[in-house]
């Protein structure tokens, strides 16, 4: 059982990992497949749209059909998948195969939150949440060093390594506590309650608001500052250090204070740090700002997860699957919609989404205790 525990929060590793393993090796991709490094960047939305969307229900899908099977299943397809990536070579194929990478994670991070949940006394739930969420962040910022370095020698090696990792969870599985197929199969409406939507759009808003800013803090070191992309690169690491540090510790003040009050700082937090990052004319100044947005970022999902977790409802994997993709989502269109702002007038293009992080969030995790 310990084994199982340990690939539970192994798995929230891969799922970030593999989705941003193709970051620092898009010129490379582009050179083998025949195509610009920018046309090579379409392997990011080629993961994250279908894993997206399908959050919207994979959850519940995965609930219905059992969470160990389900998440063994997923592993399995994410090893051919990745197997796929490494032997391409042909762009298209390629691109199909990342999609389907992305489908299959779809199906393991809200079974694995929910597992995490269901293996946890709710008294420690905020720490074990925590260390699940920090485990994302290493992933998430270990990502592109590691594929970088892959791609100094061959790039197929970081997708054979993807493949490895997933295999050895597939076969270690998890604990069957979460969602083991009952004879009343978990509906969907079950998940798609208004306060679970509420809090949605708190994760939305959220995370288009805060984390999926780095692309506007990278536009700004260079427009301002006159950064090279090295120096871009090391700024926005800061944002996710301070996430994997203080996951941790972030997760024991939910279990003292309450995840709705912690993820109420979290955004309040948030929505000071971007809209400082707007007008501080230091990027020593930018930096730890960012920094500091890792912390407010963690308080807000964290506690968000903890939230939806936290209750007995039937389907809690169908509702933080919802939630998720709602944070996902609001990654995915932050720059489109932030930054027309920020060229009209680069102070707006930070003080909009902090303005809308402050009040939507708040409102969000009021509605929600209401509905």
């Amino acid at each position: 059982m310990r084994g199982r525990k340990v690939a539970l929060y192994a798995g929230g590793f891969l799922g970030p990992f593999a989705g941003g393993i193709t970051t620092t090796m898009l010129p490379e991709l582009g050179a083998d497949f025949g195509v610009s490094a920018q046309t090579a960047s379409v392997s990011l939305t080629a993961y994250l749209v279908p894993f997206a969307v399908l959050m919207l229900f994979s959850g519940t899908l995965g609930a219905r059909w059992g969470a160990e099977r389900a998440v063994r299943a997923a592993y399995v397809v994410y090893v051919g998948a990745s197997a796929v990536c490494a032997l391409s070579g042909d762009f298209a194929v390629f691109l199909g195969a990342r999609a389907v990478q992305g489908a299959a994670n779809a199906f393991t991070t809200p079974l694995l939150l929910a597992a995490v949940a269901a293996a946890t006394p709710a008294g420690r739930l905020g720490r074990a949440l925590g260390l699940f969420s920090s485990l994302q962040a290493v992933g998430q910022t270990s990502a592109p060093l590691l594929g970088g370095l892959a791609a100094e020698v061959q790039w197929e090696w970081a997708f054979w390594a993807v493949a490895g990792v997933a295999l050895l969870l597939a076969v270690a599985g998890i604990p069957g506590t979460a969602g083991a197929g009952d004879d009343e199969p978990v509906r969907l409406r079950s998940a798609w309650r208004r306060e679970i939507l509420w809090l949605g759009l708190v994760a939305f808003v959220g995370w288009a608001s805060l984390g999926g800013l780095s692309f506007l803090v990278a536009i700004q070191a260079e427009d301002v500052f006159a950064l090279g992309a090295g120096e871009r690169g090391l700024l926005l690491t800061g944002f996710g250090v301070m996430g994997i540090v203080s996951a941790r510790f972030v997760g024991h003040g939910i279990d003292r204070i309450g995840a709705r009050k912690a993820a109420l700082i979290g955004a309040i937090g948030g929505a000071v740090v971007v809209a400082g990052i707007g007008v501080m004319p230091s990027v020593v100044a930018v930096g730890a700002l960012w920094a500091v947005g890792g912390v407010a970022a963690q308080l807000l999902l964290v506690g968000l997860n903890a939230l939806v977790l936290s209750g007995d409802e039937e389907n809690r994997a169908g509702a933080i699957s919802v939630v998720q993709a709602g944070r996902f989502f609001g990654g995915a269109l932050s720059p489109p919609v932030f930054t027309p702002v920020y060229q009209l007038l680069p102070a707006a293009g930070f003080l909009v989404p902090a303005i809308l992080l402050a009040v939507v969030a708040p409102l969000g995790l009021w509605r929600s205790t209401r509905d």
